[in-house]
């Protein structure tokens, strides 16, 4: 009878555990779902989209087209093709699908019969093709794609004798960008336009010369193609602008339509062929400028600005289909919107919390498409969920998937909470969040973490992030702010590093940390801080001039601003509008924002992490940190992942080792 009582004892126990929803854990990483890419058919009756997801065994994300029904009905693989597939767009009348599809030979187009649930591939392609639209009349594609170039040739070396095995030939460039984080070494080439039969032939490259181009539009008729690109002489040195021209697809004559200094991009025609939107602005050479929506007529006259009084930076236009309007994308206050405005000005909010397209940190990003009578699709996220598909509808809000539910209605997240305070520099308003551990216990006291953004021009949000959701089930409160120079709160705010980085966002975080601590369950003697890129500046820079910290977590930085501009693959996008002058006409400047500059005041025991393969923020940045504090022998170690460039967690493996390294370090030094 004792035996049986302790078996029912056992039973019951398992049985209430069982129905404890577990923390989330490292290996749930791979099993994260999300939808990126949804595309409306213009009947606003299905979305296409995809469907992202991890692969366990090959390490890396994966991406698969699925259809579904805007009601949420009849979801479902669109091809049976097992490998990589992406850029799904409508034919105009909605009986095709073009999109993308990916093997060890490369990327070509692909058309998919709704009819008849066939698929054909029809191009066959030297380099991989991008930015697929559609004529109006749904009888050519155009696409983006590189035509190569030879290298220059400096010297020809003697023949090698057959079968001799010498070393491979030097790489030679004159390129001023002749290299790309995430994808080293760039061949030398120009991005064209070309175009291609809907029902497949020979692609034809309508845009010419020494120059790249991109983000193709149709105009009406078929006879042009509007796209974005730099055709003056000087266009390698003039980087931050770009015109929209119009390409006569038959002749291939390029005409430009506008001439001002800025970055003018991302051409849309209304469907009437009257009115041209696009994106831009004119440069001011400064940290942060808004991008705003502009308006031409067709032949290029009339420019004006829509929605100049609006302090949020738009980042992709899509017209309506009565051509009344123009539905838009932006940044506010950590969260991503879609907007709708006519061409008086008049603007309404359509929907809220649009990303949810990137797994890792709280970052924004995302897209929407519009049918032809206004119901969109776009990609919804909360704190609670990556992105899933979500549809709008004369006002009415459905989310017609939960591609997470078999994980994450299993698991116990921490809780996101908003969190507004007064900065110490100024009295300025700024936002965060606090993300609690799993089981909160307002009376207990819990070491806090701050996990800093990258950008700095980028903003946190209330968006679904494993990184920061492991930190919390770790036993930490995190809190991840967005100082001045995060976006989403206007130009002012935004720009107001310029010539001032890092600045006065660092008295932002530690008045929110501050902020923070006067809610009483902080552990004011195990306080930690990390951050990547920009934020591995910050982390840096924090702990140089605050010894409140018990240890840190210094991610990909930036370290010395002299070597980073003219050693990362960005370099040049740094003097004069980050920076006064250039590295060696006013280093006085750059030093008194270098992190390397406060070295000497570092006490708390510090973790360096960075991508072997990093080109935006360089492994020797990271090892001039490490090499100092090793030499003042401060508690240190110098963490490399092999493989990983700037985006240090681009493979769930190492966005599971970044933070298992991160909280072990931690862990370490806890109280």
């Amino acid at each position: 009878m004792k035996k049986l009582l302790i078996s029912l004892t056992v039973i019951l126990s398992f049985s209430v555990f069982s129905q404890e929803n577990q923390l989330f854990q490292d290996l749930d990483v791979f099993q994260l779902e999300w939808a990126a890419d949804p595309q409306i058919s213009p009947d606003g009756s299905q979305v296409v989209y995809r469907r992202m997801g991890m692969s366990i065994m090959e390490d890396k994300k994966v991406g698969n087209l699925w259809i579904i029904n805007t009601d949420g009905s009849n979801h479902r693989k669109l091809t049976s093709y097992d490998g990589n597939e992406s850029g799904a767009r409508w034919s105009p009348d909605g009986t095709r699908i073009a999109y993308r599809r990916s093997t060890d030979q490369g990327s070509e187009i692909h058309i998919y019969w709704m009819e008849s649930g066939q698929t054909a591939r029809i191009t066959q392609l030297e380099k991989s093709p991008g930015s697929i639209t559609w004529s109006a009349d749904g009888k050519q594609l155009a696409f983006t794609m590189t035509v190569a170039q030879k290298p220059p040739v400096i010297v020809s070396g003697p023949k090698k004798p057959k079968g001799a095995k010498w070393a491979d030939a030097p790489r030679i460039t004159d390129r001023m960008r002749h290299e790309a984080d995430g994808s080293g070494y760039i061949p030398p080439g120009f991005r064209h336009i070309f175009v291609v039969p809907a029902l497949g032939g020979t692609p034809r490259q309508i845009t010419s010369g020494d120059y790249n181009h991109g983000s193709p539009a149709w105009t009406p008729n078929g006879n042009y193609i509007l796209c974005s690109g730099n055709r003056s002489d000087d266009w390698e040195y003039d980087f931050r602008n770009s015109e929209i021209y119009k390409v006569n697809v038959q002749t291939g004559e390029i005409t430009p339509l506008t001439e001002r200094n800025g970055p003018d991009r991302s051409p849309s025609v209304s469907t009437d062929g009257k009115t041209i939107a696009y994106l831009g602005y004119e440069d001011k050479v400064q940290t942060y400028q808004l991008t705003q929506i502009q308006l031409m007529d067709i032949n290029g006259n009339n420019k004006r600005t829509l929605l100049a009084d609006f302090d949020r930076s738009i980042s992709s236009i899509v017209w309506s289909g009565d051509n009344k309007g123009i539905y838009y994308q932006y940044d506010d206050k950590g969260r991503t919107k879609i907007g709708y405005t006519d061409l008086n000005g008049n603007m309404r909010q359509i929907a809220d919390n649009l990303g949810g397209a990137t797994i890792g940190r709280p970052y924004g990003g995302g897209s929407f498409s519009v049918s032809e009578k206004g119901t969109i699709a776009y990609n919804y996220t909360r704190p609670e969920h990556p992105g899933d598909l979500a549809i709008v509808s004369r006002g009415k809000f459905s989310r017609i998937t939960n591609l997470n539910a078999d994980l994450l209605d299993y698991r116990e997240l921490g809780q996101v909470e908003e969190i507004w305070w007064k900065s110490s520099h100024d009295q300025r308003d700024v936002q965060g969040w606090i993300v609690k551990p799993p089981q909160f216990d307002p009376n207990k006291k819990y070491p806090l973490v701050i996990e800093n953004h990258g950008g700095p021009i980028s903003n946190y949000g209330e968006r679904f992030s494993p990184e920061i959701q492991l930190y919390a089930a770790a036993g930490y409160v995190v809190f991840y702010p967005n100082p001045r120079g995060s976006t989403g709160y206007g130009e002012e705010f935004g720009n107001l590093l310029y010539h001032n980085y890092p600045g006065n966002d660092y008295d932002d975080i530690m008045s929110g940390m501050d902020a923070l601590i006067e809610k009483g369950y902080i552990d004011t003697e195990n306080l930690f801080v990390t951050g990547g890129s920009a934020g591995g500046i910050m982390t840096a820079w924090m702990i140089g001039k605050s010894d409140r910290f018990k240890a840190s977590a210094v991610v990909k930085p930036v370290m010395n601003w002299y070597s980073k501009t003219l050693v990362a693959d960005n370099w040049y996008g740094y003097y004069n509008s980050r920076y006064e002058g250039l590295p060696w006409t006013n280093m006085e400047h750059y030093m008194k924002f270098s992190p390397i500059s406060l070295v000497g005041n570092v006490e708390c025991p510090t973790m360096v992490m960075v991508g072997m393969e990093d080109l935006r923020t360089p492994t020797s940045e990271a090892k001039q940190l490490y090499h100092a504090l090793k030499y003042r022998k401060i508690e240190t170690v110098l963490v490399e992942i092999p493989g990983s460039y700037h985006n240090i967690s681009n493979r769930p493996s190492q966005l599971i080792t970044k933070v298992a390294h991160i909280i072990a370090w931690f862990d370490k030094y806890k109280g």
